[in-house]
């Protein structure tokens, strides 16, 4: 059984796990609040990989008030030995009398692991108190532990209209300044942009975070399946870029990793890179959250392929017009019976900008 006091001082624990939103990847975000006799003796968030863990930074700061308390941490304590010692054991040897977690680890070196050690010491476990939240906030690694493969975000800047540039391919700028920034939040805290050989010859992007501040810069994946990519192009000299090609060109990608890029070449679909092993690809390197921001053809194949877990569109109040460019690159429909359809998980105001959150309805 839960209290308001539990509720409480777990969503202090979810607001400091916030606090690595942009820094902790590979590993996941967690806090962990310390209490004792109905205060605060210590608290602490994971920053980034290598570094203490939350659980470590709270119980260096209440010190011997640990002795009896209550901590609240909003995922599992881990139990092996990785790049820093196990908390579960942490937590037995600072002597604390009760351990409240939001949600257990889906790292298969966890699982269940970190609190059967709790309970072995003799420390009460409760388990579940705002787990929906905890989930939401490692929704990347959650599906990297479980599925192999990163959580994948596409998101879309569009009119009201549905669409996203002009005939000419001018799309800058379709949304406000506010949408825009809000766009680059979601860009921090992935850890890959993945986009197409179509935006890249046509926009040359950055491809990079700017409107928030942050200590990292996500991976920019770039599907090319012939190799097209100019070495001048503009995000090679902004840092690590991978380009996923299924041409056999050794001048070509001599060119490329010379300009600083890394080319993947995978397997080829219908002559294409293939998407599914793309993605388990950058499972592989720990690849939590992929943002895609692309045109139409590549959005559509991700969606064709049932690879989209979730969208985030911007809607903007303005009218493009029929001949205007779309979305999604999709076959035609011969009934309503092949539609696909989203489940709405949030609608906000962004400045003047709609902000539509979906997921797939499976």
């Amino acid at each position: 059984m839960f209290f308001a006091v539990d509720h409480e001082y777990m969503a202090q624990a979810l607001r400091l796990a916030e606090k690595g939103l942009y820094t902790t990847t590979p590993n996941p975000r967690v806090g962990c609040v310390i209490v004792r006799d109905g205060k605060v003796v210590g608290s602490g968030w994971h920053e980034r990989a290598g570094e203490p863990h939350a659980e470590i930074h709270a119980l260096k700061q209440a010190g011997e008030l640990a002795r009896g308390a209550t901590a609240y941490v909003t995922l599992e304590p881990c139990s092996h030995h990785g790049r820093t010692p196990p908390c579960a054991e942490a937590l037995v040897q600072a002597g604390v009398g009760r351990v409240v977690v939001a949600m257990v680890d889906p790292n298969p070196l966890v699982a269940g692991e970190g609190l059967a050690r709790l309970q072995q010491a003799g420390i009460q476990t409760d388990i579940g108190l705002l787990e929906k939240e905890a989930h939401e906030l490692n929704i990347g690694f959650v599906s990297r532990m479980t599925c192999g493969r990163p959580w994948l975000r596409l998101k879309i800047a569009a009119s009201l209209d549905g669409k996203t540039a002009l005939n000419n391919g001018v799309s800058q700028w379709i949304t406000g300044p506010d949408a825009r920034r809000d766009a680059h939040r979601l860009r921090a805290r992935s850890c890959a942009l993945l986009t197409g050989i179509g935006t890249v010859l046509a926009d040359d992007p950055s491809l990079n975070v700017r409107e928030v501040e942050t200590t990292r810069q996500p991976l920019r994946v770039v599907v090319d399946s012939a190799l097209r990519m100019s070495p001048t192009a503009k995000m090679l000299g902004l840092g690590p870029t991978l380009v996923a090609t299924v041409s056999g060109d050794p001048a070509r990608a001599d060119e490329l990793r010379a300009a600083g890029a890394e080319v993947l070449v995978l397997p080829a679909v219908e002559g294409r890179v293939d998407l599914v092993r793309l993605l388990d690809e950058l499972g592989r390197r720990c690849i939590n959250e992929v943002m895609v921001e692309a045109g139409a053809t590549l959005n559509g194949a991700l969606v064709k392929q049932e690879l989209v877990d979730e969208y985030t569109f911007y809607f903007a109040p303005l009218l493009l017009g029929h001949r205007a460019r779309g979305m999604f690159d999709l076959p035609e429909l011969s009934s309503m019976g092949e539609r696909r359809e989203l489940r709405i998980a949030d609608v906000a105001m962004v400045g003047r900008d709609l902000r539509i959150r979906a997921l797939p309805v499976n």
